[in-house]
């Protein structure tokens, strides 16, 4: 069995504040292929995580916030946010469920957050087709800058 300990937590932490990305994960599945992912991701405020869907390949996605704060956002097709929702355990606001084919993202509020994720397999970087077209690339770094504070402006 793995074990899922604050060391492990930490570890992963630490990690994710030395990423240029500013998150980190630890895969609990053997190998990419597998039929379910599994794994923690570490993630400090400023990470950008665009907008996506997971629609080709089809997958659910379901994730529980193990420690800090996070909002969580459900788009419509043309970015609009529809609905909004700040994880935080000491709230009692623990994780989701997000269909195949929603556009979701997230925001990090506190340093130290981790989520457990899990996913059907095998893994699948996403295409293009699968990130949001009204949000702006990673690379765009002055327009992923106003996105992010527009989102926290919404929470």
């Amino acid at each position: 069995m793995k074990i899922i300990t604050e060391k492990l937590l930490n570890a992963t932490t630490i990690q994710a504040k030395q990423s240029p990305r500013l998150r980190m994960n630890h895969n609990f599945h053997e190998e990419l292929n597998d039929p379910l992912n599994r794994l923690i991701n570490a993630l400090e405020p400023g990470t950008y995580l665009r907008p996506h869907r997971h629609l080709n390949p089809e997958k659910d996605e379901a994730y529980i916030l193990l420690r800090g704060k996070v909002a969580v956002f459900i788009f419509d097709d043309e970015g609009t946010i529809i609905q909004k929702t700040i994880l935080d355990p000491a709230n009692g606001v623990y994780g989701g469920d997000i269909k195949a084919g929603v556009w979701h993202g997230l925001i990090v509020l506190e340093s130290g957050s981790v989520i457990y994720e899990a996913k059907e397999g095998p893994y699948a970087p996403l295409t293009e087709e699968n990130f949001a077209p009204w949000s702006p690339a990673p690379e765009n770094l002055e327009e992923v800058e106003k996105y992010m504070a527009y989102l926290k402006s919404q929470i």
